[in-house]
């Protein structure tokens, strides 16, 4: 008997069809322009894909519909199954040579995607392949990729703002490193906020101006990290705020990062503010608990590490802040187990990363500590602090711990909001400006809140 085949290619490709019209650009462009079909069985169609990364993400966003859609296509339940695969083999059909190089179709019309060349200010490792996205992120990663892809168009300027080690600089360089790809003759220059004051500095000792000026206002896009080193630094805003009505002015694209909004820069001119605020600005959040065991996952795959999956979810449920945080604990790890030669056990990391771990927050002060003093001291709990309750015993409490935590820390208004039921930035900013003004008309008020930082201060060193 002839042995049944079974071809669901056409299923697929109208399946794709329809996603492709569902989907933002940039959102089908991000997750299915590397994903490829491979074969077929009873039931079953093999895609690939290009990481393990890339499997799982796909599958938590994308699989019950993709599926769905095959089902109503076909009549049939139809499986998928991904196969991890580099991008030419995928697009070759999976067909290699003996020697482990892709065999062309003779047929084949896609042309071959073109080598990968990371600009020369740029990491290349800072690309959107490799950036994790999920629910703290997703906004500005998808603005980011649309600007990469559309630069000078939409999203100009662009601000992207968030606490450190949260992926400003990734995906700043991710924009640059995607432009310089796709866009052969585009001229993108990258610098720091601190890079440019120097330069400027330089420029005017050896008057050299016009140069400074035609290599920053004759780019087509121009990026920018840590603008909150500007403030208080008058002539390097001035030539910033003419560099940037040149650009604006010829549609040239814009990108910021700053480690807090603008409307926090206090000593910024409102001239050069304004202009930040005029475009899009999107906020970074600390990683949830699946982004940060995705990210942690996609770290060990691409340093081809074993590390079991209970101690990534101890260093995941203990390793809330940030990606760099994250970093910091796998590195010690893999350093202990390559140092040693011993693989890593839960014991082993339990231990190695005890120290770590007791600082859950990797700076002096934690929020616990600063709610648990504040709210002890009004006779309130930790979670009433934290609640959605505005009575005026609970509202003025919240407002002073609010503002100790901006004033003898360094956490942003988005983080502040943050550990304070989820609030936004703004609300911060209101309660820190009311204790302010406050404290010019009651004078009970500022004995009150200097208690509160000592005892808060002795606390952490007796700890």
């Amino acid at each position: 008997m002839p042995t049944a085949t079974w071809d669901y290619e056409v299923f697929w490709k109208e399946t794709i069809s329809l996603l492709r019209k569902e989907l933002s650009e940039q959102e089908f462009i991000m997750w299915f322009n590397n994903m490829h079909y491979l074969s077929s069985a009873e039931a079953e169609i093999t895609l690939s894909v290009p990481s393990s990364f890339y499997k799982d993400q796909i599958i938590k966003r994308y699989l019950p519909h993709i599926e769905e859609k095959l089902a109503a296509l076909s009549g049939n339940q139809i499986k998928i199954s991904f196969k991890i695969v580099s991008t030419k083999v995928a697009k070759s059909g999976g067909k290699e040579t003996n020697d482990g190089r892709e065999k062309e179709p003779a047929s084949a019309t896609i042309p071959e995607k073109k080598t990968v060349h990371s600009h020369p200010k740029l990491n290349g490792e800072y690309s959107f392949d490799k950036f994790v996205i999920g629910e703290n992120n997703s906004f500005a990663a998808n603005a980011a990729f649309a600007i990469a892809k559309n630069p000078g168009t939409a999203y100009n300027p662009c601000l992207i703002y968030g606490g450190v080690g949260l992926g400003k600089t990734h995906l700043i360089q991710a924009i640059g490193n995607q432009a310089y790809n796709d866009f052969q003759n585009l001229n993108i220059a990258y610098v720091t906020a601190e890079e440019f004051t120097n330069e400027f500095i330089f420029s005017i000792k050896e008057k050299g101006m016009p140069r400074f000026k035609n290599k920053y206002r004759k780019v087509d896009i121009l990026l920018i990290d840590d603008i909150h080193f500007l403030p208080g630094k008058v002539e390097t805003q001035e030539e910033l705020f003419h560099t940037f009505n040149a650009l604006y002015e010829a549609n040239k694209q814009m990108v910021f990062t700053c480690d807090r909004p603008v409307s926090e820069l206090k000593t910024l001119s409102d001239r050069l503010r304004s202009r930040f605020e005029r475009g899009l600005n999107v906020d970074l959040q600390p990683p949830n608990y699946e982004t940060r065991m995705a990210i942690l996952r996609q770290k060990i795959e691409g340093k081809k590490a074993e590390i079991p999956n209970e101690v990534i979810e101890l260093i995941c449920k203990n390793v809330t802040t940030n990606v760099r945080d994250l970093e910091k604990a796998l590195t010690k790890l893999l350093a202990y187990a390559d140092l040693v030669n011993k693989k890593i056990t839960l014991e082993i990391a339990q231990r190695q990363l005890k120290d770590f771990f007791a600082q859950p927050l990797q700076r002096n002060i934690t929020f616990d500590l600063i709610q648990r003093i504040v709210a002890e001291y009004f006779g309130l709990s930790s979670n009433e602090l934290k609640s959605k309750k505005r009575t005026k015993a609970i509202a003025l409490p919240r407002q002073i711990a609010m503002y100790i935590a901006r004033e003898i820390t360094e956490y942003s208004t988005t983080e502040v909001g943050l550990n304070f039921g989820g609030r936004d930035h703004t609300t911060v900013m209101h309660a820190c400006q009311k204790i302010e003004n406050e404290l010019k008309t009651d004078a009970t008020l500022e004995p009150t809140i200097q208690h509160l930082i000592r005892t808060i201060k002795e606390f952490k060193t007796n700890i």
